[in-house]
């Protein structure tokens, strides 16, 4: 028998983000993503009481963003239940209260930078165990080069954000990084979907649990300048985190459609 023909590399599905054609449609998606990514929080238990908090930029109206309400299981969550904040940390639409903190921080974030669509902030367990050492990422793995020279600690600890000044300096270190470690307190990533948000959140986590046990172990072996530079190149951008997110993403959905109500 013939081998068999391959396909032509055109015929082949390979999943892109997706252009939209209204602000309605565009702002259906986000919020859609939102609570996907919020219900994926849960899921992998970054949940800490009524601590965290993932928004989204509002597509028609730049300056107010889509948020989680205060109090709700993020496991829980449906498009319905997502509240509108504006600049003022007023919510515009919606029926409940939001986070306080998610506004101090998350409104100074988007404030600063026009480029972040999306930015996820959650107490997750290895997040905190690194954030109380007061330390970065090492280049140690392929994984963690993405956040190579790509990512800030935020030196300092207050208590409780819950004030716009306090909300600036963590925007003001975060800088024009993809993400933040705020001592004694967790992780903060950014990006230009949702999706990409919460994928750098996820191997972020994942990437301190490494750290952690590598360092517990013994004495990890760093990537060297100039290679973790190249796989920074190589992963390091919000595209290739849109794509990674996607297995998650598909997961959540299949199993939770109640989630779009």
């Amino acid at each position: 028998m013939p081998e068999p023909t391959p396909i032509p590399t055109d015929q082949l599905q390979f999943a892109m983000p997706p252009m939209h054609q209204t602000v309605e449609d565009e702002r259906r998606h986000r919020q859609e993503r939102l609570v996907v990514a919020l219900r994926l929080f849960g899921r992998l238990g970054f949940e800490e009481g009524v601590a965290g908090h993932i928004t989204v930029r509002d597509p028609e109206f730049p300056h107010c963003f889509w948020v989680n309400p205060f109090g709700m299981s993020f496991r829980h969550l449906t498009v319905g239940d997502l509240l509108l904040v504006n600049a003022e940390g007023k919510v515009v639409r919606g029926r409940h209260h939001v986070n306080q903190a998610a506004f101090a921080i998350h409104a100074q974030v988007h404030r600063a930078r026009p480029d972040v669509i999306a930015a996820a902030h959650s107490h997750s367990t290895y997040g905190r165990a690194l954030s109380a050492l007061g330390e970065l990422l090492d280049p140690i793995t392929q994984d963690v080069c993405a956040f190579y020279e790509d990512h800030a600690l935020f030196d300092d600890y207050t208590g409780v954000v819950v004030d716009e000044a306090e909300g600036r300096r963590i925007a003001a270190a975060l800088g024009p990084h993809k993400a933040v470690i705020l001592r004694n307190h967790g992780l903060l990533t950014v990006g230009d979907s949702v999706d990409a948000a919460a994928w750098w959140f996820v191997t972020m986590e994942r990437s301190c649990q490494v750290q952690l046990t590598a360092k517990a172990a013994g004495k990890p072996v760093l990537i060297d300048h100039h290679n973790a530079v190249h796989t920074r190149e190589q992963l390091g951008n919000d595209l290739v985190a849109w794509i990674n997110y996607q297995p998650l993403y598909q997961q959540i959905v299949r199993s939770e459609p109640d989630l779009f109500d």
